[in-house]
């Protein structure tokens, strides 16, 4: 979700195999066996939350923190607010973020009174990435105006600010695209409207809100890729940009939303109702058997 008009632990599991000595059964000498090539690493998860825990509680606090505003630079229409009024367990293994049409705290927004109120979840200053498998099952809401993300930040977005931070966006919806999601990424020369991605779309007229589905990036150096469900649609490296900086090959910390209007997505109308949820499953990080110094 880009963070202007359109818009964490670093875990790299490497190994090496040392060249291992056998006893000679003939002379009784040590000899060294010739060097082999590195093996993969095992994968092993590195986050992981299944959001078990009573229906009611918030988020875990020791992997999530809350934002709490509104968001003018996409002229969004919520304002997120704070502990599990709009993000909280349903009891049955999920997080339901909720956007709803009612303002009981009287929120201000950058237009005035806010109309919305909805939630945003972060890793940062909990966990930060840096390559692997990178996954939510979620099940997105529907209407006009509704724009839920699974999207990652550059850790050091306070310190060299956005775009030149890096976003990888690995799912984006737009409520007019109710089959079609979006995979992107944004940095510095390619942000915003001019980020750098693709769609995929579900066969036969389906919406994504009818039922979970899994959107995952594979990320490697120099490397991202796109699924849903498993089905690669999209991959990018830096011969994509034109010359311009990969930003990639850094710490991200993970980022759950629902946003409603803004410019992309447009507004909601009569047709939309609420309160609409985006319902997450799991979301998990997964270190990729990659060999020491291996690219993909």
């Amino acid at each position: 979700m880009a963070v202007t008009s359109r818009r964490l632990l670093r875990t790299s599991l490497l190994t090496a195999l040392s060249a291992v000595l056998v006893a000679s059964a003939a002379t009784g000498a040590a000899q060294a066996e010739p060097s082999r090539t590195p093996a993969p690493a095992a994968a092993a998860t590195v986050f992981s939350d299944t959001f078990d825990g009573p229906a009611g509680a918030a988020a875990n606090a020791s992997k999530w923190q809350i934002e709490t505003g509104d968001n003018v630079n996409n002229h969004e229409r919520q304002y997120y607010t704070a502990g599990a009024n709009n993000a909280a367990l349903d009891g049955q293994g999920h997080l339901v973020i909720t956007a709803r049409r009612e303002n009981p705290g009287n929120y201000q927004c950058w237009y005035g009174r806010c109309e919305y109120t909805s939630a945003r979840l972060n890793t940062s200053g909990k966990f930060t990435a840096q390559y692997g498998h990178v996954e939510a099952r979620l099940q997105v809401p529907r209407g006009q105006g509704m724009w839920p993300a699974f999207w990652m930040l550059g850790n050091d977005i306070g310190q060299v600010g956005w775009p030149n931070s890096g976003e990888i966006d690995v799912m984006e919806n737009v409520g007019y695209e109710p089959s079609t999601v979006h995979g992107t990424i944004h940095g510095p020369g390619y942000s915003g409207s001019g980020g750098i991605g693709a769609a995929y779309t579900l066969p036969g007229g389906q919406a994504f809100a009818d039922g979970f589905h899994t959107f995952a990036v594979d990320w490697a150096p120099d490397s991202i890729t796109w699924s849903v469900d498993g089905q690669v649609y999209q991959r990018r490296t830096p011969a994509d940009l034109g010359g311009r900086s990969w930003v990639f090959n850094k710490p991200f910390f993970l980022i759950l939303n629902l946003a409603v209007g803004g410019y992309w997505p447009g507004d909601p109308d009569g047709s939309t109702s609420f309160p609409q949820r985006l319902v997450v499953d799991h979301v998990s990080v997964t270190t990729s058997g990659v060999a020491p110094g291996a690219r993909r």
